[in-house]
């Protein structure tokens, strides 16, 4: 069965699989000098002692008269130079040549007049036990760093594959999904040993049970708190249009549509946050649509379209983004404000200071702003919000000549 592992993991194998093998070769490198040291040294010691014996008693013979066995004589042609050399100075010794064409341990001792006695010693045999064993010592070598290298692979390739399975449910949670679990197997059975990997996942899944569980409870708190101040705000507004004119009543007014719009855009986030939006798809000009928009904003906002296209979208939610967007480049930048429309991409730009850095990096988030900035905080968090139900992708980020750009990429209507 043919696994398929992610990149990372597979650079992990390979390091691993490297690693099992650069030992598994040194380790038989070892061993095999060693065993190669070993026998050699027994069989090369054996002819050695088998020439000198018979070195021995062809000195005998020598000096008593009688007659040399085959393979003795004094200064026989095939006698190694250094070995001659040896035995004109007195000493005896022994050495490995080739000799008529095949291995031969020859002996030599010294005689009377500086002359050298030897004799030699058929090694074909010794040699030919020294090269199996050693061809035998690299197929057994070979063989044993295959098997560990496959058995080590397989073992850290099951160690990968989990890994990755817990990388990629960290991604998943990461990215919003709060149900998604690693569920190990080894942390479900209490009896089975707990590995560093185990360990990890259950830490994971820990954590992200916690995460929505406190997730979940803010979600819950912040519906019930936009319920509970619908009602009152209902009545506090139906009071304040009974005040009489005047500047407070106009200051009253102004805060109690400030709380209504916090309210009702709480209760957006808190749909959003549940993910059972629907959608009432439809196909839109686009262009009209972001004219629409703008009318309906009343502020001083440039329309450019530079190619106009035909989305399938749901009107209202692309209306929602679009409207909030601009009233925040109004709100926190600086005029002209303009919005583009080329193709399926609409970009809405102000010339003011830009978004800060934490929302260019991270976002917009809810109940935060910088700077002295008024507001809630929510509008671009509504948009974001909106436009995931959409299917669209909405970027942030600072123009280069100043100014914040929001971009807003739809799918386009086949």
């Amino acid at each position: 069965m043919r696994l398929a592992l992610p990149p990372w993991a597979g650079a992990l194998a390979v390091k691993a699989a490297a690693f099992i093998t650069v030992m598994c070769c040194a380790l038989a490198a070892l061993l095999g000098v060693l065993v190669h040291v070993s026998v050699t040294n027994q069989t090369v010691g054996q002819a050695r002692d088998q020439a000198l014996s018979r070195l021995a008693d062809a000195t005998q013979a020598y000096e008593a008269g009688d007659t040399l066995l085959p393979g003795a004589g004094v200064d026989p042609g095939g006698l190694p130079a250094p070995l001659r050399a040896l035995a004109a100075n007195g000493r005896r010794g022994t050495m490995v040549a080739t000799y008529r064409g095949r291995p031969t341990m020859w002996a030599a001792g010294p005689v009377a007049g500086r002359r050298a006695l030897a004799v030699e010693v058929d090694y074909s045999q010794q040699s030919r036990t020294i090269a199996g064993l050693d061809q035998s010592i690299l197929w057994s070598s070979g063989l044993a760093i295959g098997a560990t290298v496959l058995v080590g692979v397989f073992a850290v390739t099951r160690v990968t594959r989990r890994l990755h399975g817990t990388a990629r449910v960290a991604r998943r949670i990461s990215a919003g999904d709060l149900d998604a679990r690693v569920n190990d197997p080894r942390t479900k059975d209490p009896t089975r040993p707990q590995d560093e990997v185990a360990a990890v996942a259950a830490a994971l899944d820990s954590m992200a049970s916690s995460l929505q569980g406190k997730l979940l409870s803010e979600q819950r708190f912040t519906a019930d708190v936009a319920h509970e101040l619908r009602t009152p705000l209902t009545g506090l507004h139906a009071a304040a249009e009974l005040l009489p004119p005047g500047r407070p009543t106009e200051l009253v007014r102004d805060r109690v549509a400030a709380l209504r719009t916090l309210t009702e855009d709480l209760l957006e986030i808190s749909r959003l946050d549940t993910g059972r939006e629907r959608l009432e798809v439809d196909t839109e000009e686009l262009g009209a649509l972001a004219g629409r928009v703008v009318r309906a904003s009343g502020t001083e906002t440039e329309v450019r379209i530079l190619r106009d296209a035909r989305v399938e979208t749901d009107r209202r939610r692309l209306e929602r983004v679009l409207g909030n967007l601009v009233a925040n480049a109004h709100k926190h930048g600086a005029p002209p404000v303009v919005l583009t429309v080329d193709g399926a991409v609409v970009t809405v730009r102000d010339h003011g200071g830009g978004y800060p850095e934490y929302l260019v990096a991270h976002g917009p988030q809810r109940f935060r702003t910088e700077g002295g900035a008024k507001g809630h905080g929510l509008g671009l968090t509504i948009a974001l919000g909106q436009a995931e139900v959409l299917g669209a992708r909405l970027s942030f980020a600072n123009a280069a000549d100043g100014g914040a750009v929001a971009t807003l990429t739809l799918p386009v209507a086949e």
